[in-house]
């Protein structure tokens, strides 16, 4: 038996230093370093597929074919899936406290059941009196969902070796920890150990394994990022838990397009999915409001309208040498900033430096594609010369910090859903209004160069 060894393990990244420092030397955290004992012979990472020696194969010898997909009965997460589950697939699923994830693995349960038996529920958070007790309420209780509370890795195991399920939810991966160990549940090393160990499973029998992942403050699933560089599919669940509005993301899926977004809307007997996303978020717009103006968004392969909303007032501190206010929700504050700047120093009438500005995307959906520019612009104006925008007009495009106006990728998806929403004008990048385009649309298409035309478009 050799000696043991004190490593010091950043919790971020997992890297491993001889020495406590206040900051990882790899990947600059701070405080993220935790002490672990090594006990030998050391252990194997589990990072590989198989046990046994490599095997070298001519990539066109490969079976080719993924299996067929197995529904999930949500036709939103089958969405985001890329169609649905694929045998073997290893899940990560991450979402703040009290958003939904616990609802909507037990309708996942529900319907996956009724195909797949049994569904092996792992529960390391929750009593199974909690869980049937939410159950009651979803109308998910079935025969085939079975509960399991441990956090053993080796119990749990052992168990999926019993009994043989369809699909295994391990709820949350962060409480399991294998007693080989002698770090902490939750820790770097047992987090991926654990991972690793049912990412074995899963591959060696085909066996579909949803992962929970808790989440930061910042909203980032928490642990080393080993974890989701090992998982093959990414998933987040969003919202804020005043609105009633639900999104599934996609970040990284190996099976499917990334940055998908599934829609859900939480009702009191469960998430009920949302397959219209544009009347969903445009059924509230009210006829006649300057400052607001509905731009089409384009999540992964999905074109969603969403209205954009901007309140510029005259700000009665910046007088006394208090910054004028600046606020934003759904969208980033300093993406905004810098439009102001442009609008600033581009289009000196449309000034705002001693105005509060307020911006927001009505429904909870929050934004991050640059192409959202042209629309913001285009409602800070209409709020501050109190001129409305035509209910059936909507905008796209980037916008440079020399105020010129940039094209965006997804055009044509974006036009034919405003089409097919039934809008008649929509303000683009002139680099996006060609002829070919033009033939293609009903749409009467205003192509800006530059932001000194903004209010000739209005």
């Amino acid at each position: 038996m050799g000696k043991t060894k004190t490593v010091y393990v950043c919790q971020e990244c997992g890297a491993n230093s001889h020495r406590w420092s206040g900051r990882c030397n790899d990947c600059g955290s701070w405080n993220s370093l935790q002490e672990e004992v090594l006990a030998p012979p050391a252990r194997s990472s589990g990072m590989t597929l198989n046990q046994g020696p490599g095997q070298l194969i001519a990539l066109d010898a490969v079976e080719g074919s993924e299996g067929p997909r197995v529904s999930s009965g949500i036709e939103e997460l089958d969405r985001v899936l890329g169609g649905g589950v694929v045998p073997g697939v290893v899940l990560l699923l991450g979402g703040a406290p009290g958003i939904g994830k616990s609802t909507l693995l037990l309708q996942m349960a529900k319907k996956v059941s009724a195909n797949l038996s049994p569904v092996l529920y792992i529960s390391g958070e929750e009593s199974a009196q909690q869980i049937r007790l939410r159950a009651d309420r979803l109308d998910a209780v079935s025969d085939k969902i079975l509960l399991f509370n441990e956090t053993r890795f080796e119990v749990v195991t052992q168990q999926i070796e019993k009994s043989k399920p369809g699909l295994v939810i391990v709820d949350s991966i962060q409480t399991l920890f294998r007693s080989d160990l002698t770090s902490a549940p939750g820790s770097v090393t047992q987090v991926r150990e654990c991972a690793a160990g049912l990412m074995r499973i899963a591959k060696s029998i085909q066996m579909p394994t949803l992962l929970v992942g808790h989440v930061t403050k910042d909203g980032a699933i928490a642990g080393p990022r080993v974890l989701e560089h090992l998982v093959d599919t990414v998933l987040s669940f969003e919202g804020e838990q005043e609105s009633r509005v639900r999104l599934l993301r996609s970040s990284k899926n190996r099976f499917g397009p990334s940055h998908e977004v599934g829609l859900f809307e939480m009702t009191g007997k469960g998430l009920v999915p949302v397959s219209e996303a544009s009347a969903f978020f445009l059924q509230q717009r009210t006829d006649g409001l300057t400052g607001s103006l509905v731009y089409p968004s384009l999540e992964g392969t999905r074109p969603i309208l969403v209205e954009v909303q901007a309140l510029v007032t005259e700000s009665f501190a910046a007088g006394q040498g208090v910054p004028p206010a600046r606020r934003t929700v759904g969208m980033d504050g300093n993406r905004m900033s810098l439009l102001l700047a442009v609008l600033g120093k581009r289009l000196k009438s449309a000034a705002l430096g001693k105005h509060d500005v307020y911006a927001k995307v009505a429904g909870g959906l929050k934004l991050q594609d640059p192409a959202l520019d042209l629309a913001l612009a285009l409602a800070l104006i209409s709020s501050r010369d109190e001129k409305p925008v035509h209910r059936q007009t909507a905008a796209f495009g980037e916008i440079g910090l020399g105020g010129e106006i940039r094209p965006v990728t997804g055009t044509e998806i974006r036009l034919k859903e405003l089409e097919r929403l039934g809008f008649k004008k929509c303000i683009l990048p002139a680099g996006s209004a060609s002829k070919e385009i033009q033939s293609n649309t009903r749409l009467e298409l205003v192509g800006l160069e530059s932001v000194s035309r903004l209010r000739d478009a209005l």
